[in-house]
């Protein structure tokens, strides 16, 4: 185990620094001067140029790499062109809507797929299963910002059960926030519940067709209780690698959310960044995106080896 989690270890570095170069070198080919923008079309160039030098961005850029990579590595993230504020204070007050969203998306998945995904492997080629995999069909083919708006037309609109949008903030409680928080998390998780339900299916059918399987049957272990105690947890291993993908992916997808629920979040700071030309906030926005993806990729592996032990270093 110590050899697996070392070469993981070993390998999200790698791909924590490579991604930071993919981040720098993209956002710097980039067209467009923040120190312009900032100044307005009318600015005159000396004066443009006087921005640029106070905010350092006319040095060289492999010394802004390496000043941002260090800045990283010591918690300074820099300060926003647009909000003159650090950028850590920006980000961290928006992750704590953005990752609470993302997590109880995640959650409303996980229970709404492995229930339909189990269920319908348990009656395969019935009616239950063709109706599960219909809706997944469903599910699937529907855009999430479509969905979120259709919520907002039935909740918000026509039953005013909920509020069309905004957040009021975790400060006036815990179930002001999370209410506010529902109707986004339920749009996220349709599409992602659909795709995980047929997973769920698929390898809780594959495990099915194993011996072991037919020898807890023969025993006299239920069918309810061979599919929950042996099933189950012997299929998880690749239910386990879409759940991880499908979590960065959350992360990563609330930007369109937040947009239409007018959410203050990490996706709609990134959208006012690169309107704004604010490519400091982008750039660190971006790269914890990124760290995030591998290191739930990096938990997902670790993962592999608590839930199945034949998992080696080697087979990684």
């Amino acid at each position: 185990m110590s050899v697996f989690l070392f070469k993981r270890l070993i390998t999200l570095v790698a791909t924590l620094l490579g991604a930071s170069v993919v981040v720098f070198l993209v956002l710097e080919i980039l067209p467009g001067n923040a120190a312009q923008i900032l100044m307005g079309p009318d600015a005159s160039p000396e004066a443009v140029q006087a921005l640029a030098q106070k905010l350092g961005i006319d040095r060289p850029a492999v010394e802004r790499y390496f000043d941002w990579v260090g800045g990283m590595l010591t918690g300074d993230l820099g300060t926003s062109y647009a909000y003159s504020t650090p950028v850590s204070e920006l980000v961290l007050e928006r992750l704590s809507l953005t990752v609470p969203l993302a997590v109880m998306a995640m959650v409303l998945t996980s229970l709404i797929a492995l229930a339909a995904g189990v269920y319908a492997a348990a009656r395969h080629n019935k009616l239950g299963d063709v109706g599960v995999m219909g809706l997944s069909q469903i599910g699937i083919a529907i855009p999430n910002f479509w969905f979120a708006i259709l919520l907002i037309l039935l909740f918000s609109v026509h039953l005013k059960w909920f509020s069309a949008g905004g957040f009021p903030g975790w400060e006036e409680g815990l179930l002001p926030g999370l209410r506010a928080l529902l109707l986004p998390a339920i749009s996220l998780a349709v599409v992602q519940s659909a795709i995980l339900a047929r997973f769920t299916r698929s390898a809780v059918l594959d495990v099915l067709r194993e011996d072991f399987v037919r020898t807890a049957r023969a025993k006299g272990v239920s069918e309810r209780g061979a599919l929950w105690g042996h099933v189950l947890r012997n299929a998880m291993i690749p239910v386990v690698t879409i759940m991880g993908l499908q979590f960065a992916e959350l992360l990563a997808g609330t930007i369109v959310v937040e947009s239409v629920f007018y959410l203050p979040g990490l996706g709609r700071l990134i959208f006012q960044s690169i309107s704004n030309r604010d490519l400091i906030v982008v750039r660190n926005c971006v790269m914890l995106l990124a760290a995030m993806v591998v290191i739930v990729n990096f938990v997902v592996d670790v993962l592999y080896a608590a839930i199945d032990p034949r998992v080696k270093a080697s087979d990684i």
